[in-house]
């Protein structure tokens, strides 16, 4: 996997402009805060976004994939404020259990997501080397 850089752009903080990478993809659909028998433990969102990125690892390691291939991350949020405050808690959950962030990332402000309880959701790309 190989970070993309422009000449003579700033590099950005906390994820990659792009990534390019060649080998077997994975593809993860949108993981929520909840537990594997679809059960919320938290409403809090910095438990939620621990929680879907515990259950996004989970279906990489079901698809032969690991966090270090992750090229491709987005993120669904009901409210940026909520996101922006719970930032510290966030990149905690992140390091902790995805580790690196040269990663081509979204994250987007939505009205709402079909789950009520589901205060963000994640939705990842990934290719497993040849």
């Amino acid at each position: 996997m190989q970070p993309l850089l422009p000449e003579g752009w700033n590099r950005p903080k906390g994820y990659a402009n792009g990534v390019a990478a060649k080998g077997r993809h994975v593809f993860v659909a949108g993981m929520i805060g909840w537990d594997a028998q679809e059960r919320f433990p938290s409403d809090d969102f910095g438990a939620q976004v621990r929680q879907a990125l515990a259950n996004v690892v989970a279906v990489l390691k079901a698809g032969g994939a690991e966090p270090q291939h992750i090229t491709r991350m987005t993120w669904y949020v009901v409210d940026k404020r909520e996101y922006l405050a719970a930032l510290p808690e966030v990149g905690r959950a992140f390091r902790d259990l995805i580790g690196h962030y040269d990663i081509a990332m979204t994250a987007v402000q939505v009205v709402a997501l079909m789950e009520d309880r589901a205060r963000v959701e994640i939705e990842v790309s990934a290719v497993v080397p040849d």
